[in-house]
């Protein structure tokens, strides 16, 4: 099976791939007239197609038919986590929350944060290919960067969380998740949330939580939250 992104694709007859995707698909799959491929949106929208005219840089296929919200979460994570120093580590959380499961990603650079930058575009080309790997056609929405502050000022719907490695009473997830309610979990950098952005997210309304016992990597309480999520929701 070969998964193609097609962003914008809706219910169209038919389509042409980007030239990115025109070359793999005719240039290094080789693929012909009458192959049949599938397209994505990452909106949810799955398209069995057949290529029509196997053109390197605009291939195009007709649409055979179509299903939607294929590989869309049951629930909706907004995760707001700081980039790690090494920027593979991010790039990891990134490629396993796609594959489990994510709404949106929001990168804050706060004050311990020891990286101040990523790129929007190479997030976007790592979260479309793990939608493909993954046999989804849903991949999460990607914010542009934000300091703490400022995402502080944003009006965030649902249960809102901060995960800490500070001492004080903390809720399990399962204690603050309740059906059809958008859940907002705040994941700090490698030197942890300063005291100072500890007090305005609680003065926010964000509630304290735990990610159990161990202390965890930043990449790691991100991909551990997103899969505790996803298990608990499988019922919803």
């Amino acid at each position: 099976m070969h998964l193609f992104y097609a962003p914008g694709l809706t219910d169209e007859q038919t389509f042409t791939l980007s030239p990115d995707e025109s070359h793999h698909a005719v240039r290094v799959l080789r693929l012909n007239p009458a192959n049949e491929i599938i397209l994505v949106n990452g909106l949810g929208g799955w398209y069995h197609s057949m290529i029509t005219h196997p053109d390197p840089k605009a291939c195009t296929v007709e649409i055979i038919r179509h299903s939607l919200d294929i590989g869309k979460p049951a629930y909706h994570l907004h995760i707001a986590i700081a980039p790690t120093k090494q920027i593979d580590r991010y790039e990891w959380f990134l490629e396993k929350t796609t594959e489990i499961g994510i709404s949106e990603i929001t990168p804050i650079i706060c004050e311990h944060s020891e990286r101040k930058d990523v790129k929007n575009d190479r997030q976007m080309r790592i979260v479309i290919a793990a939608m493909k790997q993954s046999l989804k056609a849903f991949h999460p929405l990607i914010h542009e960067q934000v300091s703490f502050n400022n995402f502080m000022k944003n009006i965030i719907p649902g249960a809102k969380t901060i995960a800490h490695c500070q001492s004080g009473n903390k809720l399990w997830l399962n204690e603050i998740i309740h059906p059809n309610e958008p859940v907002t979990i705040l994941i700090g950098p490698e030197g942890d949330f300063s005291d100072a952005e500890i007090a305005a997210a609680t003065e926010n309304g964000y509630l304290p939580i735990t990610l159990g016992s161990s202390r965890l990597r930043t990449e790691t309480a991100g991909v551990v939250a997103c899969h505790t999520i996803s298990w608990l929701c499988r019922e919803f």
